[in-house]
């Protein structure tokens, strides 16, 4: 691949996106979707769902749901061909799991400590089918200015990028947010993943919006997705207060499906929550919810 033409191709893109130049209709909320147009599908997180059951048999558990694509968190120490074979018997796709970064890429040097842990990560989302894994910053350094970490991070998506782009796969830099869940952590705002990934320029490295983070820490959902969605590759799904099903808290999930589905996103929504109710109840509610959200509209 021509990296450096990939490159100028997708800032040109995140330009057009960012200065509201991209075809209106496409992302302006409420406009009219192209005949057939495709739709966001919901994943479920298998680390955070049927935690009940071996690592491998939660797949069954989702699939009969209603959900043929599950997620998860870290690759290392789980026996990733087992989960292969069985995600192929049962016809299911691996959404995205995590990247294993080889430390915070906050801290200098993380362009070269994430290469080799990065091309073992790419080998496994190669053995599982998938197209995108999911990285972490780490915790925010006191000794350090924070412009040279954030400096630092995007030295470390710079140096994957191309390994990325190669492998067909995207990387997803995920926001967390420091009120409530992660205390200490660099990234909580979506303004700074959305910097960083306009200053990586490769369309293989993008955000990973995820609803309940973002509206602890921000809240402005639907005005920050659309004005951004050519940079968001995966978003993560569960209410607030208590991180459990959409629909049980303030955010009203119907709007924000319904926003997302406007701007033509056909990726993933992955239900990274804590049900008050059954699992399998809680995954059907949210299958509803999104059906409701993208039905055609009178």
């Amino acid at each position: 691949m021509n990296v450096s033409r990939s490159r100028r191709r997708w800032l040109g893109v995140a330009a057009a996106v960012s200065a509201g130049t991209v075809i209106h209709g496409r992302f302006a909320l409420g406009a009219t979707m192209p005949h057939a147009a495709a739709k966001p599908r919901l994943a479920v997180c298998i680390d955070a769902l049927f935690t009940d059951l071996p690592f491998e048999q939660r797949l069954a558990r989702v699939k009969a749901a209603g959900v043929d694509a599950f997620e998860f968190w870290g690759w290392r120490g789980r026996d990733m061909d087992r989960l292969a074979r069985m995600r192929e018997e049962l016809g299911m796709e691996v959404a995205g799991f995590a990247c294993d970064t080889g430390g915070p890429l906050v801290a200098p040097g993380s362009a070269q400590r994430i290469m080799a842990p990065l091309r073992d990560t790419l080998a496994t989302a190669r053995k599982l089918g998938c197209r995108q894994i999911i990285a972490q910053v780490g915790n925010e350094l006191q000794d350090i200015p924070r412009a040279q970490q954030h400096e630092n991070c995007v030295e470390a998506f710079r140096a994957a990028a191309p390994l990325c782009e190669d492998a067909g796969v995207t990387l997803s830099i995920e926001t967390l947010n420091v009120l409530v869940d992660h205390k200490g952590y660099y990234l909580a705002t979506s303004e700074e993943g959305f910097r960083m990934v306009d200053a990586v320029g490769s369309p293989h490295v993008r955000l990973l919006f995820d609803v309940y983070h973002q509206q602890i820490t921000e809240g402005n959902l639907i005005a920050n997705i659309t004005a951004n969605i050519g940079k968001i590759a995966h978003f993560h799904v569960a209410d607030v207060p208590g991180r459990h099903q959409p629909g049980t808290g303030e955010i009203n999930y119907v709007n924000v499906f319904r926003a997302i589905a406007a701007t033509g996103f056909a990726g993933f929504l992955g239900l990274e929550m804590w049900p008050t109710v059954d699992h399998t109840q809680a995954i059907r509610e949210s299958i509803s919810l999104l059906a409701a959200a993208t039905a055609p509209q009178r």
